[in-house]
């Protein structure tokens, strides 16, 4: 596979597609075609989810996940699936998937259907690992550091790289500053910042990254954010990408994809996407697994969060509302309020009114001569 970093000059269509998808946080599910040129891409595609091609063992778990993919798709659908499909490797799904017509819409849904089935695998073999969260992480840091430590070492345009894990202070404050205090909420447990020397250099490392670390299509769909690239008009800077925007499925306009971090000042601007990272096990750490997960492969997932940002816009941001002492400050202010909140004595919840007095029925007229009102008659039938 290619080990140097492609410029925007040299983006293919699924190039840029699968940039848009992360900067959006849409859902592969949606698209209605892929846009592989060759085998070798189609190949690398297969890699970057950490199956083996050459492996007849993950070659039959690919397999094992197509054929349960075409018996859903029958049992629940009767949709007839062409003898060409249902005999296709992965690779051939995949090019039939680039093309045209009928067999091209049916090559797509398969693989849709194989996304599904082999990332709810995933976490199941996850859950049934008798693995901490910790050690999940290590293996999670390993690939990570593996692939941004050949690209540092490689002389790639990255001036500074951190990674680290939420610690517990910080989860609780999170929690406590969020509507919905669960602690399937956070997604950012795991988190890793990249930055990049210039401005033009961060399409070609998010598209790096998404074929040596984490695939586009695990991207968690409505958990990103891109308050950098008003992306229409900066593709159109470029000849090459301005021909393809009209035949991009993945959404053209010149949006900001907005935060909903209330804490954020309106003039930060970041690269930040959530992915469901895959990870492939070794065979030391599948022994530990039941017999019954064997049959689920060795690829497990795990929600990491990237930020990725040049050093000129960092360095914005660290001055005035946005940098990060302001923004901690003004969550602190509000998880402060929220606590204090809840240990007053209300009544009634400060957004329910309390209802209006029921007014007398006009048929029950009160005692002239009394302040007091007896109880009223029963009605007639």
């Amino acid at each position: 596979m290619e080990e140097r970093l492609k410029r925007i000059g040299e983006f293919s269509l699924a190039d840029l597609e699968a940039v848009r998808l992360l900067l959006r946080g849409d859902s592969v599910i949606d698209w209605h075609r892929l846009n592989f040129e060759n085998d070798q891409e189609a190949r690398d595609f297969i890699v970057s989810q950490e199956f083996r091609p050459t492996d007849p063992a993950d070659r039959a778990r690919m397999e094992a996940i197509k054929t349960e993919a075409v018996s859903y798709l029958r049992r629940h659908f009767e949709f007839p699936i062409p003898k060409p499909i249902e005999r296709a490797s992965p690779e051939e799904l995949m090019i039939i998937a680039s093309g045209q017509g009928h067999r091209q819409m049916c090559a797509c849904t398969v693989l849709k259907c194989m996304h599904i089935i082999h990332h709810l695998e995933g976490r199941e073999l996850l859950f049934m690992l008798p693995l901490s969260d910790q050690e999940v992480f290590h293996l999670v840091e390993e690939k990570v550091y593996r692939v941004i430590g050949s690209m540092l070492a490689g002389g790639f345009p990255i001036t500074e790289f951190v990674g680290g894990r939420k610690n517990k202070d910080s989860l609780y404050t999170k929690l406590l500053s969020k509507q919905e205090t669960a602690a399937a909420a956070i997604y950012d447990k795991l988190r890793f910042r990249i930055v990049t020397r210039s401005y033009d250099d961060i399409f070609p490392v998010v598209q790096y990254l998404s074929k040596k670390l984490f695939p586009f299509n695990y991207s968690i769909p409505g958990q990103s954010i891109n308050s950098m690239f008003h992306f229409k008009q900066y593709a159109s800077k470029f000849p090459n990408l301005k021909l393809m925007l009209p035949e991009m499925q993945a959404g053209k306009d010149d949006d900001y994809t907005p935060s909903d971090n209330h804490f954020s000042a309106e003039s930060y601007r970041i690269v930040h996407f959530i992915v469901d990272m895959p990870v492939r096990l070794s065979r030391q750490v599948l022994e530990r697994a039941p017999s019954s997960a064997w049959s689920l492969g060795p690829v497990i997932f795990v929600i990491c969060e990237f930020q990725i940002i040049d050093r000129d816009t960092e360095a914005k941001n660290e001055h005035g509302e946005a940098s990060h002492a302001k923004y901690k400050e003004r969550q602190k202010k509000a998880v402060m309020r929220r606590l204090q909140l809840g240990m007053r004595e209300m009544k009634t919840p400060p957004s329910i009114k309390p209802p209006p007095p029921p007014k007398p029925s006009p048929s029950i007229r009160a005692p002239a001569s009394s302040k007091s009102v007896s109880p009223p008659a029963k009605r007639k039938k």
